[in-house]
């Protein structure tokens, strides 16, 4: 406990510092604030803030991929209308500049491990915004009033960028000279341990390599390549489980039981899970979900909203007690069961049928012994006909439904409902949704629009990004 109180103290004065310091239109210099952040405190926000940012992005990614749904009929993201993503925007920008000035300050100081750590974590960052809006600022970033309109990458190459992002981070964090640089203490994600983080580098590699599997770019060797440097169980997961009050999915649950209607599933998450799609009961359902009053789980169709009133369990939300929702459970970067569901798909695109069903079984028995599955429970799934379907019976189609659920509330699964253009059993439009055809990208946000809107594309919610043609 008291580790843990002194690690809250530490994060929250690093958020702090790091976030009064950086704004560079300030009039007025704080003389209480630091004027220079300590490396320490960047480490501890870079770390944090990119969980949080997770988050932030799957609360809009998870209605496009139909986790959840929202209990009010025709909300803007259950139906595909326009949105602001002003907040996260400026959320992933922040903590870019923090990772920025990370980085030239550890620069200044020798520490090859910070910089390897800022450099997987630009990697990271920068990924899930061009998953959400493809060309962004970034070569001309950072520059504060030096440049207030920075130009706009292009997406393609900023991809490449994040590649050699991770290979210059994993050189830097296997450089022994680097052993022991980081603090432990503010490093909210691998306590400091290299290793880990060159792990955690190697598996947002293969991520990003398989991500392109729509293009000639696309190279299965190299996916595999890159996990076999990757994570090799569970505990190898990049997450942040210390937060300044709940995790935000468990404050989700808090807020539906105080009547604040939140963190509300889909139909079709649970019509996947509890049988009625694939004949097969998976028990992982009970451990993200409540019982409605019916004794059963129903979801909530995307844009026709509750049927209910809301207050007497018509329909299943995020549990209080569920693994996601609990309030010390983490957020999820990248785990260990994505990693076998990226090796599942590699070897089957590379034809390797065996090689590609025992990486789908060990997936779905990673995934469920995360979520602390009864052993009883995991043998009956894994050996029911509708998931067993040996060698010669593995498809894309079982891979990707059953990496969908293993990615459940992570922005990945937006990538791979995308990818995999929505053909996942029983995926429909939403009710009444403003568009005839699936989501593709994101709007972007309104604050950049007024502050550099000549330069920002013009584009449609249905424009695929390059790797999604």
């Amino acid at each position: 406990m008291k580790n843990n109180l002194k690690n809250c103290f530490l994060l929250l004065t690093a958020i702090l510092l790091s976030a009064g310091c950086k704004k560079y239109l300030d009039i007025n210099t704080n003389p209480n604030g630091a004027a220079v952040p300590p490396l320490k405190g960047l480490l501890a926000h870079a770390s944090n803030a990119s969980a949080i940012i997770t988050y932030d992005v799957s609360n809009v990614t998870s209605y496009y991929v139909q986790y959840l749904a929202s209990p009010s009929a025709g909300s803007d993201l259950d139906t595909y209308n326009s949105i602001d993503p002003s907040n996260t925007w400026g959320a992933i920008y922040d903590v870019l500049t923090d990772i920025h000035d990370m980085r030239a300050q550890a620069a200044e100081q020798g520490l090859n491990a910070y910089i390897g750590v800022a450099d997987i974590l630009t990697a990271y960052n920068m990924s899930l915004s061009l998953n959400l809006w493809g060309d962004i600022p970034y070569s001309e970033a950072f520059q504060g009033v030096n440049n207030l309109q920075p130009k706009y990458d292009n997406q393609k190459d900023l991809y490449d960028t994040c590649l050699t992002l991770l290979d210059h981070g994993i050189t830097l964090l296997q450089d022994p000279a680097a052993a022991g640089q980081l603090d432990g203490k503010s490093d909210f994600i691998h306590q400091g341990a290299n290793d880990a983080w060159v792990k955690t580098a190697f598996a947002l590699k293969a991520r990003l390599l398989n991500e392109v599997s729509k293009t000639g770019q696309y190279d299965a060797a190299a996916v595999m390549t890159a996990l076999a440097s990757a994570y090799t169980s569970g505990p190898d997961d990049a997450v942040v489980s210390l937060f300044d009050g709940p995790n935000p999915w468990a404050q989700a649950a808090i807020n539906n039981s105080n009547l604040d209607l939140d963190g509300w599933l889909s139909s079709h998450f649970v019509d996947a899970t509890d049988a009625a799609t694939y004949g097969v009961f998976d028990p992982r359902l009970p451990l993200i979900a409540e019982l409605t009053k019916f004794g059963d789980y129903r979801g909530t169709p995307n844009g026709k909203g509750r049927v209910g009133n809301g207050t007497s369990h018509e329909e299943s939300y995020l549990s209080l007690t569920g693994w996601y929702s609990i309030p010390g459970a983490p957020l999820e970067l990248i785990t260990f069961p994505e990693c076998k569901f990226i090796e599942a798909e590699a070897q089957f695109r590379a034809n390797d049928k065996q090689k590609a069903y025992d990486a789908y079984l060990e997936g779905i028995k990673a995934d469920m012994q995360k979520l602390k599955t009864p052993d009883t429970a995991i043998t009956r799934y894994t050996t029911d006909p509708a998931v067993a379907v040996g060698a010669g019976g593995i498809t894309l189609s079982l891979i990707m439904k059953e990496k969908y659920i293993a990615t459940f509330l992570n922005p990945v699964a937006w990538d791979d409902v995308c990818r995999f253009d929505y053909q996942y059993a029983n995926f429909n439009l939403p009710f009444d949704a403003n568009l005839t055809e699936f989501i593709r990208r994101v709007d972007y946000p309104t604050s950049e629009i007024s502050r550099n809107g000549k330069i920002v594309p013009s584009v449609a919610l249905t424009d695929r990004l390059w790797w999604d043609q």
